[in-house]
C-alpha cells in the first residue's frame, strides 16, 4: 500500500507517500475483501491532503492515500457481495482491502456496463458531477450557450457533452494544448476550444460566444479564467462552480481573487458551487442516463491509463500538472 507521509507545502512531492506493506486482511462478518483493479485521479485528492477542515476528514499521516477504485471481491461474509463480483467504492492506494457492505458507497458494478472503468469517470465521481452540474445547477435547457473550462478533463469533458445532449446550440471549451484542443472538438463534440494560455483570453472567449454572451459557464479552473469567463456571461447567466484547478488545491488562499465580480450584480448573474453528494438520492437515475447515452454514441470517453500501483503518485502530479487526456486512472491488477 501507499500511505501519506508528510502533507505537502505547495506542489506534491514524491516525499509526500511512502510505499509499506501488511498481511492481507481476513474479513469478519458483513465484511468483504476486495482486491484493487484500478484507482481514479481526483483533484479532491490535493484538498484531502490539507490538515484543514473540510466537508470530509483529512487523510491522516500513515493512512492509505483516499482513492475511489474498481475491484473484484476475493474473501466475502457478506450476504450482499459475492466472491468474485466487481464493485466500486473508496478502494484506496493499496493491493487489497476491507470493507463492510454497510458502507453506502460501496456498490456493484451494474451488468450492462461495458467497462469496469467506466465507474471511474463516466458513471463515476467525475461523470456525475458533470451531469448534476449541467442539469441541477446551471439548468442547461435547449438554446443555452455553454461555455466548459478544462473541457479535456475527465469532468469538463462530460459536462459539455451532456450540455449539448440536453439541448444546448453551442458548446465551447477550453483547454491547453492542441491534442487537448483538437480532441475536444473532434472526438466530443464541442462547437471550438480555447486555448486558455492565450494571453488576451477574454477576447478569445468573446469570439466564440454568441451576441451578448453565454448563458452558462461551468468552471473547473478559477482563478483569472474564471474572472474572463464573467466577463463573457450573459444577462441573467448562470455560473456552475465545480472546481479550482488553478488553485492546486492547495490550503493557502490564491494570491489574487475576481476584478470581475461587479458583473454578476449589473447582470444579474447566478454563481452557485455544489458538491456532488448533494444529489445523492438522484445517483441511480443519473448513472441510468450517462448509460444510455454512452451506448447510443451521445457521449464519448477517453481513459489515460498508468499501470502499477507504485506509480499512483505520478498519477496525481500528473493530474495537476496537466498531463492527462480525459479521465486520469491506474490499473492496479487484471481482474481474476
Amino acid at each position: 500500500m501507499i500511505v501519506l507521509a508528510e502533507r505537502p507545502q505547495g506542489d506534491i512531492t514524491s516525499s509526500c507517500f511512502a510505499q509499506t506493506s501488511k498481511p492481507v486482511p481476513v474479513p469478519n462478518a458483513g465484511q468483504v475483501v476486495v482486491r484493487n483493479l484500478w484507482l481514479s485521479f481526483d483533484p479532491a485528492q490535493r484538498g484531502w491532503i490539507n490538515d484543514v477542515a473540510s466537508y470530509i476528514p483529512p487523510v491522516a499521516i500513515g493512512e492509505p492515500m483516499r482513492a475511489y477504485g474498481v475491484g473484484q471481491v476475493v474473501e466475502s461474509k457478506s450476504a450482499k457481495f459475492a466472491e468474485g463480483q466487481l464493485v466500486a467504492g473508496v478502494l484506496n492506494w493499496q493491493q487489497f482491502a476491507l470493507l463492510h457492505d454497510s458502507d453506502d458507497e460501496l456498490i456493484a458494478v451494474p451488468d450492462d456496463v461495458p467497462d469496469p472503468r467506466l465507474m471511474l469517470s463516466l458513471l463515476g465521481t467525475t461523470g456525475l458531477t458533470a451531469y448534476f452540474g449541467i442539469t441541477e445547477v446551471a439548468r442547461v435547457v435547449a438554446g443555452d450557450a455553454v461555455l466548459v473550462t478544462a473541457a479535456a478533463g475527465a469532468t469538463g469533458s462530460v459536462a459539455g457533452q451532456v450540455a449539448r445532449a440536453t439541448g444546448a446550440s453551442i458548446v465551447v471549451g477550453t483547454a491547453g494544448s492542441d491534442a487537448k484542443r483538437d480532441w475536444a472538438v473532434n472526438v466530443a463534440g464541442f462547437d471550438a476550444c480555447v486555448d486558455h494560455y492565450e494571453p488576451n483570453v477574454r477576447r478569445a472567449l468573446q469570439a466564440e460566444a454568441p451576441e451578448g454572451g453565454f448563458s452558462v459557464v461551468y468552471d473547473n479552473v478559477g482563478g483569472k479564467l474564471l474572472d474572463r469567463a464573467i466577463m463573457n456571461t450573459a444577462v441573467h447567466g448562470r455560473i456552475a462552480l465545480c472546481g479550482a484547478i488553478s488553485t492546486g488545491y492547495r490550503p493557502e488562499r490564491p494570491s489574487e481573487g475576481l476584478f470581475a465580480y461587479q458583473l454578476l450584480t449589473t447582470r444579474r448573474i447566478r454563481m452557485e458551487g455544489f458538491l456532488l453528494f448533494d444529489f445523492a438520492h438522484l445517483f441511480e437515475r443519473a448513472r441510468r442516463q450517462l448509460t444510455d447515452w454512452f451506448a447510443e454514441g451521445v457521449i464519448k470517453i477517453e481513459h489515460d491509463q498508468l499501470d502499477g500501483l507504485e506509480k499512483a503518485p505520478e498519477g496525481l502530479r500528473r493530474l495537476f500538472g496537466g498531463g492527462n487526456l480525459g479521465k486520469q486512472i491506474l490499473q492496479v491488477a487484471e481482474p481474476l
